[in-house]
């Protein structure tokens, strides 16, 4: 069975009560639910999320067996270089991942420190970025296993 691990940054804890048009109504309770209903037969899912970066950096570095990596680092996105430097270090499949179309949004949020360290981006789905983004992992970890024979 595929491990993939799902990391939520800052903030995320407090979807379905912040700006709802921008993020949707869902909560993040609801979100991780409806994954593991979609994909219960392809995957594992783990989740993860925290509010600080050292906790988000030390669950990237867990190894605990997960073959590839989600990641909404929120606003620690366009600040973190010592995310970007962990998520560097990675040999998983990385794919960062947002709800909102940042391109539209703030100027300041047009920079991503970590997109040039990982696999893909997906963002401006809404909740459906995350699904997105699970199909994806699943087919680079099918990828990869295809390259290690």
């Amino acid at each position: 069975m595929k491990k993939i691990k799902i990391i939520n940054g800052p903030n995320l804890d407090r979807l379905g009560k912040r700006d709802v048009e921008k993020y949707g109504s869902f909560t993040l309770e609801q979100l991780e639910e409806e994954l593991i209903e979609e994909f219960s037969d392809d995957c594992q899912l783990s989740f993860f999320q925290s509010q600080l970066e050292g906790e988000i950096i030390q669950e990237l570095y867990k190894e605990d067996g997960t073959q590839a990596i989600i990641i909404n680092a929120g606003g620690y996105t366009h600040t973190s270089v010592a995310i970007r430097d962990a998520l560097e270090t990675l040999k998983t499949p990385v794919i960062e991942v947002h709800i909102s179309n940042i391109s539209s949004r703030e100027s300041f949020r047009h920079t991503s420190l970590i997109s040039p360290v990982v696999d893909g981006v997906i963002f401006g789905f809404k909740k459906e970025s995350y699904f997105l983004a699970v199909i994806a992992a699943i087919r680079l970890i099918s990828k990869n296993s295809l390259n290690e024979r």
